[in-house]
């Protein structure tokens, strides 16, 4: 995990003066009361799954140990076969996951869902539920009765759900003797999963109960009208100045430069990266973990977009539009920008085809220092199973094997297109290209990429000039990707109070972007946020962190 010097980060601290972190400065006491100790700190640590590549098609655009992905400019001619035998028995297996979709049409009348069915060898009952209602539902199924758990359940780590680690520990199969070190070799795709996938979804007491959805290294990204910045006078190389200027220059009538969505923080992720702050925490050489909060950089972000509002450079919905309609509005031309996470690239190009040409905008700098990029967690979320016999725990994880299956593979192609000559047909270059019945039968709507998923790679189908793009943008930005050194770590304070620490400090940078507060109430939101536990989860993550070094 990549360090700053103590000296470098401290030297950035301008709110209460002092490293957040520092062991002689917290408090003694811990949330944690009542809770089972979730923590890895003194417990023997489960080796990593033991990580084995899959074999498949060489990609066009080589990947790097840095992060940057493999790149296929055309679809594989030869699919590789991943699975040798159906892994089901015929018998009835309960999902649930988060969705980003519409409702998918029921089992009955659904040929995708009955070819999924089909290929794993078992009856689906399947459990969807929305992203704005996850918590909400979430929070049910963890406070009811262990016997009424689905069989397979996704945990998004989109959300902070209180005592969640807890709620797996106690409820959730412990897979360490199926998946730690060589015993995942019974499990192919699986252990296709790269490591830092398995080390951002973490251990919980020093075992693993899940199994990680990987993610590429780019997180929250900038996504631009690439002809309405370039319009506007976007440069290469330009800097804080230079995209203030471009945002004043290009908002004009009923087009705004820049556009967010309620709860986007006005789209904090990617400037305060620009600005090089840290993202939520950060750890120094002695192990000491300090809150992106209380850092200068941080606040200057704040201050930056505060000024970019003003100038009305943001669509005025900024506050209240959701990220589905931003959407809309950014396909439509009426908002030049918004922030998304970089898998996002695929619908961005897919949707967006001539109508407007998307990009992921290059950070800015600030003060000639080159602007950095938000690391995602590498680890979407994670898939968890109920308990059970050793049988149903090893057919349960050979259908997470199936659905983990490599690109390039013929179990890849049916769980993210369906039945070839129903749900999609061949384009000029091989690559799958949807029916009508595809765009509504898929695995957006029943979406069983979140149960597993293999390593994600750059493609985009029938558009190979966007994947080499996006492939140089990676290998320009990967270098400056800043982590959150919490990834993959345990807090009790984070685990019951993680959810309404970070709604407060949301909710003033929101205040203080809208104009609603002044800057000047940012230092006592930090303060106040510090006493209230924030001190208390520096302190335990950095326990945790010297456990897992």
């Amino acid at each position: 995990m990549p360090r700053m010097s103590r000296r470098t980060l401290l030297r950035s601290l301008a709110v209460g003066g002092a490293a957040v972190s520092a062991p002689a400065l917290l408090t003694a006491c811990s949330s944690g009361s009542g809770d089972g100790d979730v923590s890895n700190a003194g417990k023997k640590l489960a080796p990593w799954p033991a990580y084995k590549p899959a074999t498949g098609p060489e990609p066009d655009l080589a990947p790097t140990a840095a992060g940057v992905q493999a790149g296929y400019t055309s679809y594989p001619s030869d699919l590789v076969t991943s699975v040798s035998r159906t892994p089901g028995d015929g018998s009835t297996v309960r999902v649930m996951t988060v969705s980003f979709g519409t409702p998918p049409k029921p089992a009955s009348a659904n040929r995708f869902w009955a070819a999924v069915e089909k290929a794993l060898g078992v009856k689906i009952e399947y459990t969807i539920i929305s992203q704005a209602d996850y918590q909400k539902k979430m929070a049910t199924v963890m406070a009811g009765d262990a016997d009424a758990l689905p069989d397979i359940i996704n945990m998004f780590t989109g959300f902070t759900l209180p005592r969640e680690a807890q709620f797996v520990q106690r409820r959730a199969q412990d897979l360490t003797p199926y998946l730690s070190g060589d015993a995942i070799t019974d499990y192919p795709n699986l252990a296709n999963i790269p490591t830092h996938a398995w080390r951002d979804m973490g251990r919980i007491g020093g075992l693993l109960y899940g199994v990680p959805l990987e993610r590429p290294l780019p997180g929250s990204t900038l996504w631009i009208n690439q002809d309405l910045f370039t319009d506007a006078g976007m440069k290469e190389g330009w800097s804080a100045e230079d995209f203030t200027a471009v945002a004043r220059r290009g908002t004009r009538g009923k087009t705004y430069m820049l556009g967010a969505a309620n709860g986007s923080l006005f789209g904090n992720g990617f400037h305060s990266a620009a600005h090089n702050a840290p993202q939520r925490w950060a750890v120094t050489e002695d192990g000491t973990f300090l809150t992106a909060a209380a850092d200068e950089r941080y606040k200057a972000s704040i201050a930056f977009q505060a000024q970019l509002r003003k100038n009305g450079s943001y669509h005025p919905d900024a506050t209240s539009i959701s990220q589905i309609d931003l959407t809309t509005l950014y396909y439509n031309g009426t908002v030049g920008s918004m922030q998304d996470g970089f898998g996002a690239y695929l619908p961005k190009y897919r949707e967006s085809r001539s109508k407007m040409n998307p990009a992921a905008a290059l950070p800015y700098s600030v003060g000639g220092e080159p602007g950095g990029i938000v690391a995602a967690r590498r680890s979407f979320g994670y898939t968890i199973l109920k308990k059970a016999k050793k049988e149903r725990v090893q057919l349960l994880l050979r259908i997470l094997d199936y659905l983990a299956a490599p690109f390039g593979s013929k179990e890849w192609e049916l769980v993210h297109y369906g039945v070839e000559g129903v749900h999609f047909t061949r384009g000029k270059d091989g690559s799958p290209e949807p029916t009508r019945l595809g765009e509504v039968e898929n695995n957006t709507n029943l979406p069983l990429k979140y149960l597993a998923e293999g390593p994600q790679v750059l493609f985009v189908p029938g558009m190979p000039d966007a994947v080499r793009a996006l492939h140089t943008w990676q290998r320009e930005v990967v270098p400056h990707a800043i982590r959150d050194a919490s990834f993959g770590l345990q807090s009790a304070t984070n685990n019951s109070q993680g959810a309404t620490l970070k709604t407060f400090l949301d909710d003033t940078v929101t205040g203080i972007v809208a104009g609603r507060l002044p800057l000047s109430e940012w230092d006592a939101a930090v303060k106040k946020w510090r006493s209230r536990g924030g001190d208390r989860m520096a302190d335990e993550y950095a326990k945790d962190y010297a456990a897992n070094t």
